[in-house]
This record gives structure tokens, C-alpha cells and sequence, in this order.
């Protein structure tokens, strides 16, 4: 059974990283605990899998842990999303703003086909800035982005609301602060 204070109680606050000012929600105490783990990948592909989804996108470093393990349960393909200069063969660059910066990532261009059903996965949702730009990169390819994924949601700071409002889908998360 789902508990979110298991999930919590299982995050480590890093203050001022990698900034000052800045407040790192640390999944590795998570990562260490294999039930806590499995409880995770289990929630997370209870709420989709009745989606048809055909694969699963997720996000270099931390949201591959996850979006694998949850591609798996759902037994459809992983995509990586990674950082640019990554990937070794032809790809798609979407740049955005981070809540301390700017970024770019990449998707190889034959990594989904045409009309897929994608959940992108991350392990936090903070300003929406890469996840959106994870989304902008799905709709490049011509695939539709299905659903969003994350353990954590920083409700204070405006992701939910921008990818709701920028992808029509209401975003998915275990635990809010």
C-alpha cells in the first residue's frame, strides 16, 4: 500500500545545491530502500497503465533510475532524454530555463514513432522548465505526451500549472511540498 510519508521520510534536504539558495530534494536515502522502491514503481504505473501508453520517456540522471524500472512494469520501450552532447547518433536539441539557469537536452530523432503515447518521468517537478522541454521534444518527434510522472512536486513553484496549461494533462507525483 501507497504511503506518502514513507516516501518522505525517505527524501534528504541538501541546502543551498547546487546554489545558494536552493533547497535539493536528495532521492539516494530512497534508492538504498528496496520496498520503498518497488512501492514507487508500482504507484506510478498503477495510474498508468490503463493509459495505453507506448513508451516511456524520462530524464537524464535521476528520472532514468525510475523511468526504466516504470517502462518496465508497463513493458514498454525507455526512452532517454538526455543532456546535450550526449547522444551519439542523429537528434533533437530543446533548450529551456532551469530555476537556476539555462539547459539544453536531446532525443534521438528515431526514438518513438509517429502518434506514440509517451508518459515522461522525472524524480522532481519544480518550475517545469525540463519537463516541458521534454514534452516540446515528444510533440517534435509526432508522438503525444500522455502523462507526466514524478516522485516529488515543489507545489509552490509553478510547474503543475505550467505543464497543465502548455500539455492539457494533469501531472502525476507521489509526494508534494
Amino acid at each position: 500500500m501507497f504511503k506518502e510519508e514513507t516516501i518522505k521520510a525517505l527524501l534528504r534536504d541538501v541546502p543551498d545545491f547546487p546554489k545558494p539558495g536552493i533547497l535539493f530534494k536528495d532521492i539516494t536515502p530512497l534508492l538504498a530502500e528496496p520496498g520503498a522502491r518497488k512501492m514507487v514503481v508500482n504507484e506510478i504505473a498503477a495510474h498508468f497503465k490503463n493509459l495505453h501508453i507506448d513508451a516511456v520517456a524520462a530524464v537524464e540522471a535521476r528520472g532514468f533510475i525510475f523511468g526504466m524500472l516504470i517502462a518496465e512494469a508497463l513493458d514498454v520501450p525507455f526512452v532517454p532524454v538526455r543532456k546535450a552532447g550526449k547522444l551519439p547518433y542523429h537528434k533533437l536539441q530543446e533548450e529551456y530555463e532551469l530555476e537556476y539557469g539555462k539547459a539544453a537536452i536531446e532525443m534521438h530523432t528515431d526514438a518513438l514513432k509517429s502518434g506514440s503515447r509517451v508518459v515522461i518521468h522525472d524524480d522532481l517537478l519544480a518550475t517545469g522548465g525540463t519537463a516541458g522541454a521534454a514534452g516540446n521534444l515528444i510533440q517534435k518527434l509526432g508522438g503525444v505526451v500522455a502523462g507526466y510522472s514524478f516522485i516529488i512536486n515543489l507545489a509552490f513553484l509553478p510547474g503543475e500549472r505550467v505543464l497543465r496549461e502548455r500539455f492539457g494533462v494533469q501531472p502525476h507525483y507521489l509526494v508534494r511540498y
